[in-house]
């Protein structure tokens, strides 16, 4: 059955490639000029999620819809489509936000991998193992962490996933409960959150939407659509629930089931993004978690501080405008910097080890980010190559026509949850979102804090579930899982979150005051989360609560 799966989606995938050649030899065959690609625009990030469901390797199913795009770009020229492929590649890298990432997801990689090498990452493990005594701790532990950490989404899944993935390895919770436990708490909390990354962006593309005849501050919107942010203070909440009763379904209770009894963190055909070894520890390490928290300490508050600095510092009108405008990216890469620095002069003080040695550790961390960096920078290239095609703005034109108050912010949540899926961006989505629902919402009498809301949170949505997604990769990366096992595990999770957020901007469309409509809502997921869950452990054969791990030997010996 194994060999007969593999080969018809060799032949499904023969297949696309053969109706592409033939159909867009005849498309560009009658239409060389034209601009307007419609149906087409759609192709490359459909087909780049449907090849990485079906070849389960997300790096050649990104390339291939890549040139896919790139051809389609180039009028059906295939060797024009090669280079056109190519030079996004580069263009991407090139790119100075791009790059700073790049470096970015090197330097934590590397600092994670000298700070386990010094040891910290054991005396951490070891100090909250006291308080964390089985797996629901664990999750518990790390979706605090998760919250906690809220400055920014990348910062977030860099610090949660490393941090807490030998506390999750050694209650042996799945290596998918754990990297949907960093996506569904990192950008849900930092595009929520008085204090991030994401106000700058968030008020900047709702200031550049706003009529004039609308007089009210961009900020004052922003602050105002945050309890109507449904979907992200709803995936938060689910985490929270999903930890807290022990209550999984679908492909991830059968995740947890098979992490809990055969004591495999990650399916037998997973290819986990950062490796599957394990980062190495010095002979004379010192167990201090001074060793852990010094060098984070620091990268949180430099990278605060530099953004500040960057937005203006004490010449801006408030820390929140110096926030709004800061070069967070490269803020974030000069804490990471210095606190590598400082990291490294802290462990030749106390002698764990020579430089050399603390090279080769940076080295071995930032190694295990090589096969993510490649899936990232195709990530990008795809949001390139949609940009050029319109993707984004044929999806909206195909939605126009149908608004009314109460049924614009479910449309739109709708609408920008899709083009980020298919884009792999919500910060993209954003900004090609709001400019055309603000207008909307102010000549048909919807409220702008709800129009805004369901753009932003809805971004977040469709982000989660792409698997072209920068933050998807970074969640599955830092969480040592494999990608595509996160996306499909995932995805259920973000679906059910989602028609729920839908329930409510229903709800607000008609009326319902926004505090009883998130308490209806939770009380509608933590149902639909318990009857899920029996459901599918009725179908799977498990019975609940999931058993803790216990090695053989132990279990031989009772």
């Amino acid at each position: 059955m194994y060999h007969w799966n593999k080969y018809k989606s060799i032949l499904l995938f023969t297949l696309l490639v053969l109706i592409f050649f033939a159909f867009s030899g005849m498309v560009w065959a009658a239409e060389e000029e034209t601009v307007n690609y419609g149906f087409w625009s759609l192709v490359p990030p459909l087909l780049a999620i449907l090849l990485c469901i079906i070849l389960r390797e997300a790096l050649i199913s990104l390339i291939f819809a890549l040139w896919v795009g790139a051809t389609i770009i180039n009028h059906g020229n295939f060797w024009s489509g090669i280079t056109k492929t190519a030079d996004t590649l580069i263009s991407s890298v090139a790119d100075s936000w791009n790059a700073s990432i790049i470096l970015f997801f090197f330097m934590v990689g590397g600092l994670m991998g000298i700070i386990f090498f010094s040891g910290g990452g054991q005396a951490f493990l070891e100090n909250i193992s006291k308080k964390a005594k089985n797996s629901k701790m664990a999750q518990i532990f790390a979706w605090i962490g998760g919250i906690v950490v809220f400055l920014d989404d990348y910062a977030n899944a860099a610090f949660v996933g490393n941090l807490f993935r030998p506390l999750s390895d050694k209650y042996h919770v799945s290596r998918e409960k754990l990297s949907y436990i960093v996506d569904s708490t990192a950008a849900p909390v930092s595009s929520i959150f008085l204090i991030s990354t994401w106000i700058g962006y968030q008020v900047g593309v709702i200031g550049d939407a706003l009529p004039e005849s609308v007089t009210v501050s961009p900020y004052f919107l922003w602050l105002h659509s945050i309890p109507y942010s449904f979907y992200s203070i709803f995936a938060i909440a689910m985490v929270g629930l999903i930890a807290y009763t022990g209550r999984d379904f679908g492909p991830m209770l059968k995740a947890e089931y098979r992490a809990r009894t055969t004591g495999e963190l990650w399916a037998k055909d997973s290819r986990p993004l950062s490796g599957t070894s394990d980062l190495k520890v010095a002979k004379n390490a010192s167990l201090k978690p001074i060793n852990l928290w010094l060098p984070l300490a620091v990268l949180i508050v430099l990278s605060f501080y530099f953004m500040w600095q960057t937005g203006g510092g004490s010449e801006a009108e408030s820390i929140t405008a110096a926030i709004s405008d800061a070069d967070s990216m490269l803020s974030i890469l000069y804490g990471t910097i210095i606190a590598f620095v400082l990291a490294m002069v802290m462990y030749l003080f106390q002698k764990i080890a020579s430089v050399a040695e603390i090279m080769d550790s940076f080295m071995e961390g930032a190694r295990m980010m090589v096969y993510a960096t490649l899936i990232l920078v195709s990530a990008w290239s795809i949001g390139s190559i949609c940009s050029q095609l319109g993707t984004a703005a044929y999806v909206v034109s195909a939605v126009e026509g149908v608004m009314s108050p109460i049924a614009l912010p479910i449309i739109t949540f709708i609408l920008s949850a899709f083009i980020a899926l298919a884009t792999g961006t919500s910060w993209g989505t954003m900004a090609i979102v709001t400019p055309l629902v603000i207008p909307l919402a102010v000549s048909i009498g919807t409220p702008l804090p709800i129009a805004i809301s369901a753009v932003l949170t809805g971004a977040v949505m469709g982000d989660h579930c792409s698997p072209i997604s920068d933050t998807t990769v970074m969640s599955s990366t830092f969480s040592g899982s494999d990608h595509i096992d996160h996306v499909k595990t995932q995805l259920p999770y973000a679906i059910v979150v989602a028609l729920i957020a839908a329930i409510c901007y229903i709800l607000a469309g008609i009326g319902l005051p926004v505090l009883i409509d998130l308490i209806i809502g939770i009380g509608i997921l933590y149902g639909t989360l318990m009857v899920l869950s029996n459901i599918s452990a009725k179908s799977q054969g498990i019975t609940f609560p999931l058993p803790e791990w216990k090695p053989k030997s132990i279990e031989e010996k009772d």
